[in-house]
């Protein structure tokens, strides 16, 4: 492993990985939407993905993102004012939509959001991934998840 020494600088990134979610979502909608809406991200976006983990005794385990995930709330009106803020910008990103709660796989996911223009979008949460003062901008009015 290449461990950095105790007494190494902090580590600091220019860029950011943020979630939006909406402040009227259940406790289990929010941890289901960040994990889908962050699953996304490490597949297109291999620079996001850390190096695999090992224990002492030399157990693998799956890599992770390499910096942290700053979650963020705000009402219908700012995911929609995000939305819009982040494809103008061309961040990358990831939706959910409340029709996908009704479905039950991948295929039916992909076809409901498909079946709606993006203005309609009913967004529940979003994920992007950019250079800080970017994301920081789409992210303007929203505030940090308790």
């Amino acid at each position: 492993m290449n461990d950095a020494a105790p007494d190494s600088p902090p580590i600091r990134f220019d860029t950011k990985i943020a979630v939006l979610l909406r402040d009227d979502l259940e406790t289990w909608q929010r941890l289901n939407v960040t994990a889908f809406l962050v699953s996304g991200l490490g597949t297109r976006l291999p620079e996001v993905i850390g190096e695999s983990y090992e224990d002492a005794d030399g157990v693998p385990y799956l890599p992770m993102f390499r910096q942290p995930v700053l979650v963020f709330e705000g009402g219908k009106e700012m995911l929609t004012a995000a939305h819009a803020r982040v494809l103008s910008r061309a961040l990358p990103c990831a939706v959910f939509t409340s029709d996908l709660f009704a479905t039950g796989n991948d295929r039916d996911n992909r076809a409901a959001v498909r079946a709606v223009p993006t203005g309609e979008l009913d967004l529940v949460g979003l994920a992007l991934y950019g250079p800080k003062n970017g994301v920081d901008k789409v992210l303007k009015g929203a505030r940090m998840h308790p």
